[in-house]
C-alpha cells in the first residue's frame, strides 16, 4: 500500500472508531476515494493569524490532506490570492461522514448535491450509489470545471452543473436525497419541490448562534418536516444567504454586573447556544460581543457588561437562560423544523419560532 493508501485506511478508521461511520458503503468510499487528488493546493492558517499555501512540495502536504480537518481552498471567490473571507473549502471529513450517513441513501437512488467544491464529496457519492445517480452543482463555474476535470481524472462522471444552488437543478428532477454542503438560514423551496415524496435533505442552517445540521423529509411540494441534529456542523454559507459582518457599537451605554459567561451563550459545545440563536435571532457574536444590525450591542468584560443601543441584548440573553431553564434545558435535538406554506420554523412541542 502506498503512502496515500495508508492514510487514507487511517482517516477510514478514524472515523469509525468515533461511531460517525456505520453504513459499509461510506466505510469503503473513505477508503477508497483519494482526497488529495481533489487538494492539489489548500490554506492553513498560522499563529500569527496569516494564510499559508500548501502544496504538494510541502513535506507534510499528504499527511495534512488525511488529517480530520476543514482546508480552504478559495478567498473572496478568487482563486489568485491568499488571505480574505474564504468561499471554498474541504469540509472536515467527521461533518461529511455524519451528513452522509444522515442522508440514508440507497443503491439506485438519485442525489443532488449543492456545493460541488472541490469535488471530493462527489466523488464519495459516486463511489457509493453510481455516477448515474449524482448530479452536483455550485454557483462558481471555474470551481464547478476543476471539480470535475478532478472527478473525471478519478474515475468519476456525475452530472456537473454550475449554476445557483438555491434553484436546485430541475433538469435531473425529481431526486430521492439532496444534500447540501453549504449553509442557508432558510431551506430554498425549490429543494423541497425537486425532492420527491418521503425524500430526504439534509443541510446546515446559517445562523449567527445556533447554527446546526438538519434533516428535513419532503412532502414534494416544497414543505416538509424534520428535526435538528444532535450532530453541530457549521458550513460556509451559500453566497446568497451570507450575513454581512456586524461590528459591536459604540456610543452612550450601560454598564451592570452579570454572572452569566459569554461562552454560554456563544460557544458551539454550550447546550444553551441553540436556544441563544433562537431568543437572539440576527444577533452577532465577536471575542467579546454581540451586536445586532439594528444598533443594539453588548461589550462583555467578565464579570460586568455594557450594553447600548434600542435594546439591552444581555438582558433579552439572560431572560432567555430562564426561559431554556423552564423548558427543561432542551438540546438541539429535541427541536424539530417545519418548512411550510406559511413560512419555516424552529419547533418545539407547541412552540415555534420563525427562522
Amino acid at each position: 500500500m502506498d503512502d496515500a493508501g495508508a492514510f487514507r485506511t487511517e482517516l477510514a478508521d478514524h472515523l469509525l472508531g468515533d461511531g460517525v461511520l456505520h453504513d459499509s458503503k461510506w466505510l469503503k468510499a473513505f477508503r477508497a476515494v483519494p482526497r488529495h487528488e481533489f487538494l492539489p493546493h489548500f490554506y492553513r492558517q498560522t499563529h500569527s493569524g496569516d494564510w499559508e499555501r500548501i502544496t504538494a512540495k510541502h513535506p507534510d502536504w499528504l499527511e495534512l490532506v488525511y488529517a480530520d480537518r476543514v482546508w480552504v481552498t478559495q478567498f473572496d471567490g478568487d482563486d489568485t490570492v491568499t488571505g480574505g473571507t474564504p468561499t471554498c473549502s474541504s469540509s472536515m471529513p467527521t461533518i461529511m461522514a455524519i451528513m452522509l450517513e444522515t442522508l440514508d441513501v440507497h443503491n439506485g437512488q438519485t442525489v443532488l448535491e449543492v456545493g460541488t467544491g472541490t469535488g471530493y464529496n462527489a466523488a464519495l457519492l459516486c463511489h457509493a450509489v453510481g455516477s448515474d445517480n449524482v448530479t452536483t452543482i455550485d454557483v462558481d463555474p471555474n470551481i464547478s470545471q476543476r471539480a470535475q476535470d478532478r472527478l473525471h481524472r478519478n474515475g468519476f462522471f456525475p452530472t456537473c452543473v454550475a449554476g445557483d444552488g438555491a434553484l436546485g437543478h430541475l433538469g435531473r428532477a425529481p431526486y430521492d436525497r439532496l444534500l447540501a454542503t453549504c449553509s442557508v438560514a432558510t431551506i430554498p423551496p425549490a429543494w423541497l419541490e425537486q425532492t420527491r415524496p418521503g425524500g430526504l435533505v439534509v443541510t446546515t442552517l446559517h445562523r449567527p448562534i445556533g447554527a446546526g445540521l438538519v434533516l428535513i423529509v419532503s412532502n414534494g411540494d416544497g414543505t416538509g418536516e424534520g428535526r435538528v441534529l444532535a450532530e453541530d456542523g457549521r458550513f460556509m454559507p451559500m453566497r446568497a444567504h451570507a450575513h454581512p459582518p456586524t461590528l459591536a457599537g459604540s456610543g452612550g451605554y450601560d454598564r451592570r454586573a452579570t454572572t452569566l459567561p459569554l461562552n454560554t451563550v456563544v460557544d458551539p459545545a454550550s447546550p444553551f447556544e441553540f436556544f441563544a440563536g433562537i431568543a437572539l435571532p440576527g444577533v452577532a457574536a465577536g471575542q467579546d460581543w454581540l451586536a445586532h444590525p439594528d444598533g443594539s450591542w453588548v461589550h462583555h468584560h467578565g464579570s460586568h457588561v455594557d450594553q447600548g443601543g434600542p435594546r439591552k441584548l444581555w438582558d433579552l440573553a439572560e431572560q432567555a437562560v430562564v426561559e431554556w431553564h423552564d423548558l427543561g434545558r432542551p438540546r438541539r435535538h429535541q427541536f424539530g423544523i417545519t418548512v411550510g406554506p406559511t413560512g419555516q420554523f424552529l419547533t418545539l412541542n407547541d412552540l415555534r419560532w420563525p427562522l
